[in-house]
């Protein structure tokens, strides 16, 4: 098939895959063509099938070869989207779809719809997100759930360049804000022109939601507030979280916490994620059992974690809530010189809560995690972050995703743990040298090691980095001494 038959065979797909009728078929040919060049039309095309986002990814060729886009992943993403927004319907559309599938037959369905929509349409990015790496790893905390990060392109030189040069226009002002909805991208924002969200009334105020373009588990969504506004944990977070498991009592939810190095990577807009996953924390048990004065009915503990959990179980909204708010304020000021706690520095606040929601039948839970941001000389990235020994495997935040016990690890550690393995096995290698003292407790720890299982071994001893990573997160530590601690602090509420 070369690139004429294949527009057409596009065309012909987006026909058969959108609300355009056979009538529009000249109409979408010549807007193709508007985009991708009428140029190199007879040359040969890869595509041979009915798949629309492999006939979108030939498309983009054509368009580089007709010099109507250069070859950054920029343009190309920019291109992708607006070839793709053929077959998204309008914003109203969708909406309308959404919210009659949930009349209709429930929050699932409607769901299903809206999460193949944004795959159908490739917004979710499901061929990039497929290269990701994934095991889980037992350890003592249950398995947790490891993911080296391949789906993000890796940015282009030139194009980091360019962007650089290119002045803010601040529109939109994040990437959560309601203005991407369509928006077209440019060489320094991501394109969005087949981006689609659903309007949800949350405690009588406008939010959005939206799935994750790179997902890091199943159906990982967004749930973001119309006004750009910082992120804040407070009573309300509460209510929003479980009036969003009401509406959605399939999906988890939860929020980063609201202070810098303990929270997520976007705190300038107000937000939560959540989806349909059951992760490791979830179904960590309740190691001690608690009860507060006036709560009698909430079943509440600390989780059996490698992070500071309180868990908090009960059929009572309400009560939730109130209890919920009274951790939290409680903790914003509480300190604790013997372990190292600290509420705040100079004016500086340090405390605050990552708090998820997820529905168990009838009961709601609450699993409120508690955070500490402190720097000092010897730790200035963090006292309660990866510390250095562990930053060969993992030195970024730690944000809500890992802290429910699925670590997102950088790219590079796909090369630099291939040649971890040849190095335990003594063959030749270009291993990095901070790997070295780790590589060795391998060795040591491991004599059994040979070719047909050096592999797994090195993936369970970086699940078991992994556990050290959440420890070193945790606010209250898991010896007698912090555990001590934790309990002075329950009761002190």
């Amino acid at each position: 098939m070369n690139y004429k038959e294949e527009m057409i065979h596009f065309v012909d797909q987006v026909i058969a895959q959108s609300n355009y009728e056979r009538m529009d078929q000249r109409y979408l040919l010549n807007q193709i063509l508007g985009l991708v060049g009428e140029g190199n039309a007879d040359k040969t095309a890869k595509a041979s099938n009915d798949n629309l986002i492999s006939m979108k990814d030939d498309l983009i060729e054509l368009a580089i070869q007709n010099q109507q886009i250069d070859d950054s992943q920029g343009t190309r993403d920019v291109l992708g989207a607006r070839l793709m927004d053929f077959i998204t319907p309008p914003p109203s559309e969708v909406n309308r779809t959404f919210w009659q599938h949930y009349d209709a037959k429930g929050p699932e369905v409607a769901t299903d719809y809206f999460y193949r929509l944004c795959k159908d349409n490739d917004y979710i990015k499901t061929k990039a997100i497929a290269k990701n790496i994934i095991f889980t790893s037992p350890t003592t905390y249950g398995d947790l759930e490891i993911t080296i990060n391949l789906s993000k392109p890796e940015k282009d030189p030139k194009q980091i360049a360019l962007a650089k040069k290119m002045p803010d226009s601040g529109y939109p002002l994040c990437q959560l804000c309601m203005e991407n909805e369509g928006y077209i991208g440019r060489v320094n924002y991501p394109a969005r022109s087949n981006h689609r969200i659903i309007r949800l009334n949350l405690t009588d105020e406008e939010w959005g939601f939206q799935y994750s373009p790179y997902a890091y588990f199943n159906e990982h969504c967004i749930f973001l507030d119309h006004r750009h506004e910082p992120m804040t944990i407070n009573r309300k977070t509460f209510i929003r979280l479980l009036a969003i498991i009401d509406r959605f009592p399939h999906y988890f939810v939860g929020s980063n916490a609201d202070l810098p190095i303990v929270g997520g990577s976007i705190l300038s807009h107000e937000h939560y994620q959540g989806g349909r996953h059951d992760f490791p924390m979830a179904k960590a048990p309740i190691e001690k059992p608690v009860s507060f004065q006036h709560f009698e009915k909430i079943k509440a503990g600390i989780v059996k974690w490698p992070m500071s959990v309180i868990r908090l179980t009960g059929a009572d909204k309400e009560k939730l809530i109130d209890l919920s708010e009274k951790i939290l304020d409680k903790w914003r000021h509480y300190s604790d010189e013997s372990v190292g706690v600290r509420a705040e520095t100079n004016g500086e606040p340090h405390h605050t809560i990552t708090p998820i929601a997820r529905r168990r039948g009838q009961l709601y839970e609450f699993d409120l995690v508690l955070r500490d941001n402190q720097t000092s000389e010897k730790y200035p990235l963090g006292i309660f972050h990866p510390h250095p020994d562990v930053q060969h495997i993992k030195k970024e935040n730690i944000g809500l995703i890992e802290v429910m016990g699925r670590a997102i690890l950088p790219p590079r550690l796909k090369p630099e743990l291939k040649e971890v393995v040849a190095y335990v096995l003594g063959k030749e290698n270009q291993m990095k040298d901070y790997h070295k003292d780790w590589a060795d407790r391998i060795k040591q720890h491991h004599p059994e090691l040979n070719v047909g299982n050096a592999e797994q071994i090195v993936n369970q001893e970086v699940g078991k980095v992994f556990g050290r990573v959440l420890e070193d997160a945790g606010v209250y530590k898991r010896d007698e001494k912090g555990q001590t601690a934790f309990m002075r602090f329950l009761q002190s509420i």
